[in-house]
């Protein structure tokens, strides 16, 4: 581990700034439409618009990578993302906020898509798992202190909007005066929906309701803090809990995952974090119990990325791996599209009001449960002893990452089976 640190240092530090930034940023926004009198309805368009760039990004970055280069690219999309970070308190207006968030999401994906292309050249076989391992661990700390960044400025001001665009400015300068090479990028064409359906029914819906889940969570957690009045200190801490729970939670269900079929831990996963999101939808209005139900739901839906991806792998030859991945995070983005805006039509007052943020997780995760008790009807368990290595992935990473991961997880399995 020190020595990928002392290797990708500064590539892990202007990631770890980027993503205080875009934390901060999406708190910002579900704080500041309150102040400014936006609809729950009108701020989860808003919410949407991110994964509609998002997903974009992601398909649109790697074209972009390879016809002027990791450097251009990276220097250009985070320009935008400072950019557009200001323009948000001086234009409070709803359009203008949908098309910035649509930017920042296409900017943050392609930006992403560079960071990690960059950080795998920079790992070797003998430290790519470990290497995997800390970027997750740096997303999830950049994400957690941004929460602590709100109190800083007031949210009805400029301060804060412009903490959070000088963060993004820093970020991309310890990555581009790296002494780090600019690597060779390419990347697989994705697998075709229909074939991975066929492959693998349980790891298409599943990641297309975690797109849901997850989106909900990022982008309306704070929307849902601000219409039932928290103060800012307890909003920042119960968006945090999500994260936190998840920093906890990703490596002991991982190892629990390599030792039982995967089917039945999905299953558990998913029911103890839709009966957590009932939990919050029955006691909003008692501060610890969000908070509790915030640490159980954060702590299962991140790891259930992984474990779809890994349940998925299951069923695939390692030269397919690759192909599948892209298929994956394109399925689970347009389930992140979905998601803000059904929670935010389920908030409005003329049906759950702010316990449907909870409502509509709780729903998502019990559908999830039941399908993969389902799936366990339909074919046999593949033994334990032949499945593949569970690793450690969250929902904001592009298939570069997630390539990134196979060839981690490929990496173990040929391991094992040498030391068998």
């Amino acid at each position: 581990m020190l020595q990928v640190l002392s290797s990708a240092w500064a590539l892990l530090l202007g990631i770890c700034l980027l993503l205080v930034g875009n934390g901060l940023q999406g708190t910002l926004l579900g704080v500041r439409g309150e102040i400014e009198g936006f609809s729950t309805f009108e701020m989860s368009i808003v919410m949407s618009a991110y994964f509609i760039g998002f997903l974009g990004g992601s398909r649109m970055a790697p074209q972009l990578i390879r016809r002027v280069g990791h450097v251009r690219v990276f220097a250009a999309l985070a320009s935008f993302i400072s950019a557009v970070m200001i323009l948000y308190p001086a234009l409070p207006n709803m359009w203008v906020w949908i098309l910035g968030r649509v930017i920042i999401g296409f900017c943050f994906s392609g930006v992403y898509v560079t960071a990690e292309s960059w950080l795998n050249n920079a790992a070797d076989n003998s430290n790519r798992g470990k290497a995997l391992s800390l970027y997750m661990i740096v997303q999830m700390i950049g994400i957690i202190s941004a929460q602590g960044l709100i109190q800083i400025g007031d949210p009805g001001g400029y301060e804060a909007f412009i903490i959070a665009s000088i963060l993004v400015s820093i970020s991309f300068g310890p990555i581009l005066l790296s002494i780090s090479p600019t690597p060779a990028f390419d990347t697989t064409k994705p697998m075709t929906l229909r074939e991975l359906m066929k492959i693998s029914p349980l790891g298409c819906v599943g990641m297309f309701l975690l797109g849901g889940i997850f989106s909900a969570q990022f982008g309306m957690s704070a929307v849902y803090g601000a219409t039932i009045g928290l103060s800012l200190t307890n909003l920042s801490l119960f968006i945090a809990t999500f994260y936190i729970g998840a920093l906890f939670l990703q490596y002991p269900l991982g190892w629990i995952s390599d030792r039982m079929d995967r089917r039945f831990l999905i299953m558990g996963v998913a029911a103890v974090g839709g009966s957590a999101a009932v939990v919050g939808m029955m006691f909003g209005d008692q501060f610890s119990m969000l908070l509790v139900s915030a640490f159980v739901i954060g702590g299962m839906s991140n790891p259930l990325y992984s474990l779809l991806i890994a349940y998925t792998n299951d069923y695939l030859d390692h030269d397919d791996m690759a192909a599948a991945s892209g298929g994956l995070v394109f399925i689970n983005g347009l389930g992140a599209i979905a998601g803000p805006m059904i929670t935010g039509w389920l908030m409005g007052d003329a049906l759950l009001g702010p316990p449907g943020f909870f409502a509509f997780m709780a729903a998502l995760l019990a559908v999830m449960a039941v399908y993969a008790l389902y799936r366990t009807t339909q074919r046999a368990a593949i033994p334990v002893e032949e499945t593949g290595s569970f690793t450690v992935m969250t929902p904001t990473s592009t298939p570069v990452a997630v390539e990134f991961a196979q060839e981690v997880a490929i990496e173990a399995e040929l391991e094992e089976q040498e030391a068998q």
